[in-house]
């Protein structure tokens, strides 16, 4: 048996599993731990529970963060902030076409990451250069998509309410077009994408509800006979669980899921 316990880094970051060992630790504790790129910086997001194996292998917790793991962590903000000045300037003296947004140090102050975002493929050989002379220490440049620059930098969606991939996210599932025609959403671009440009995330939150309901909905356009007469299904209310009918005498009558089954008395495809 092992003890697992769950660790992220950021406030939406994934979540990572560590061995805990003999540690006693509860959700919201700091902790120092191994990762692949040296010692990071964490918090217990999962409490330790005991497993038989795990599937995969798994880093250590190395210890509770102590004072002294702060007061290095707040050097290192330090650190992170003058590297992404210098960058800056770099970048501008360079006349490269990138916009750098985050920097990140290693716990143990061994490498630096920036990560920025670009249209295309850039060359940044004499930036790493220019760099690696200031700071004498590993660099890596790393570019990511338009929806991790807007789960780093935070915001208000149109919702009115902190943006989905910055508080709570921990991934980005895929969002198609076909998701707001299930939603019966307009189509037009600007209400439905989000403030990093993309389909908004939430839609996927919603589309498998929409996708229940609508299986127990008579489609749009079927031929339907109720006890007001004969009539055509031309529009579905989804979250009221309703569809509306279009009678042969051109009158519209609104009915329920629940009326329906009441009231027909037949129907066609």
């Amino acid at each position: 048996m092992i003890k697992v316990a769950g660790v992220k880094f950021k406030t939406a970051g994934k979540i990572y599993d560590f061995k805990s060992d003999a540690f006693v630790l509860k959700e919201g504790d700091p902790v120092i731990v191994e990762t692949e790129q040296g010692l990071g910086f964490g918090k217990i997001a999962v409490p330790p529970v005991e497993i038989e194996k795990s599937n995969k292998k798994l880093k250590q917790i190395v210890r509770i963060a102590t004072k002294e793991d702060f007061i290095r962590r707040e050097e290192i903000k330090k650190l992170e902030k003058k590297a992404f000045d210098f960058c800056i300037r770099c970048i501008n003296d360079l006349g490269l076409l990138m916009n750098l947004f985050s920097v990140e140090s290693t716990f143990d102050r061994n490498k630096l990451t920036f990560f920025y975002t670009a249209d295309g493929r850039i060359d940044f050989r004499e930036l790493i250069k220019l760099l690696v002379k200031e700071f004498s220490i590993r660099i890596e440049m790393r570019q990511v998509g338009i929806r991790n620059l807007s789960k780093h930098c935070g915001g208000i969606g149109k919702c009115g309410r902190e943006l989905c991939c910055s508080s709570f996210m921990h991934t980005f599932e895929p969002v198609s077009i076909k998701m707001a025609k299930e939603q019966g959403l307009s189509l037009n671009p600007t209400k439905i994408s989000g403030v990093c440009g993309r389909l908004m995330c939430c839609l996927t939150f919603e589309n498998e509800t929409y996708k229940g309901l609508k299986r127990k909905m008579p489609k749009l356009g079927r031929k339907i006979t109720i006890e007001e007469g004969k009539g055509k299904v031309i529009r579905q209310n989804v979250l009221k669980e309703s569809i509306t009918i279009r009678l042969e005498d051109k009158t519209e009558i609104e009915k329920t899921i629940q009326q329906l089954d009441k009231s027909i008395t037949g129907s066609t495809q």
